[in-house]
This record gives C-alpha cells, sequence and structure tokens, in this order.
C-alpha cells in the first residue's frame, strides 16, 4: 500500500493526498477507505480501495457505501461526485461487467496486472493514471510486497 500510496502521489497530476485508513462512521459502524485523494483539476475526492484477492462482486457495493459516504460526509457542495478506484489482485471481465452494468457511479476496476475497466467518464480517464502507469507500478508493487 506504501508503495502505490507513493505512486499516486508522485503522479502530480492534481492528486492531493487526503489520508490512509480514512476512518468514517456510518450508522454507529467504523468503516475505513483504504486510500482517499482529492483531485484538484476534477474538484473532487478519489477514493481507492485495495483488495487483494480477486474481484467479488460485493466489492461495488462495499465501495458504492463508500462514494456516498464520501459525498454526504465531506464533500463540498461545488465539488463534484466521487470517483471510485477498486484495485483486486485478479478479475474476471465478464463478472466485473455485470456488476457495473446500469451502474451510475463512477468507478473503475483493475486488475493488478490487466486493464482496467473503461466504465468510468471519457473525460475523466485524462485525469487519473493510465493503465501502463497502474500496471507499471502495481507489478512493480507486487515484486516487491511478495
Amino acid at each position: 500500500m506504501d508503495h502505490i500510496q507513493r505512486f499516486l502521489l508522485e503522479l502530480g497530476v492534481g492528486f492531493a493526498f487526503v489520508g490512509r485508513q480514512v476512518h468514517l462512521e456510518i450508522g454507529s459502524q467504523d468503516f475505513y477507505l483504504d486510500l482517499l485523494f482529492y483531485h484538484l483539476k476534477l474538484r473532487c475526492f478519489v477514493v481507492v480501495e485495495l483488495k487483494a484477492v480477486a474481484f467479488d462482486p460485493s466489492f461495488v457495493g462495499k465501495l458504492n457505501l463508500y462514494l456516498s459516504a464520501v459525498d454526504d460526509l465531506m464533500r463540498h457542495p461545488d465539488d463534484k461526485p466521487t470517483i471510485g478506484l477498486l484495485l483486486c489482485r485478479s478479475k474476471n471481465r465478464l463478472i466485473v461487467e455485470y456488476a457495473l452494468r446500469d451502474f451510475k457511479k463512477p468507478i473503475g476496476v483493475a486488475q493488478w496486472q490487466t486493464k482496467i475497466v473503461r466504465s468510468l467518464p471519457k473525460e475523466l480517464r485524462g485525469s487519473l493514471p493510465t493503465i501502463e502507469e497502474l500496471e507499471k507500478e502495481l507489478g512493480g508493487a507486487e515484486e516487491t510486497e511478495g
């Protein structure tokens, strides 16, 4: 996680680090966001969730909870809706596509060594790390952690 955090900070494409393991209390329960950034150009929060396991459709529901909570609890009225990025150890593309079909919030799902699902709106893609940058860094992160 340290390696990925440093990578996103070094991008310098408008990311401002907000926190790691950011605490949210929702309905008297405690939740922790893996990484939270604010994107200065896009004027929105970016929640990054890291999963060391294969993609599970339930991850989308949990990330949706986080995006909704950040929008309600942290977002300024002038900010745009929060973006979610879910990084998993592996994924089945068809399962990811079904899990995200008709989903309205901007969420991207990436496998540690494969491509991001193109579910983010086109205008947001250029302001976030490229597939190649993520693949390069996540491949390096996996080697250094393993």
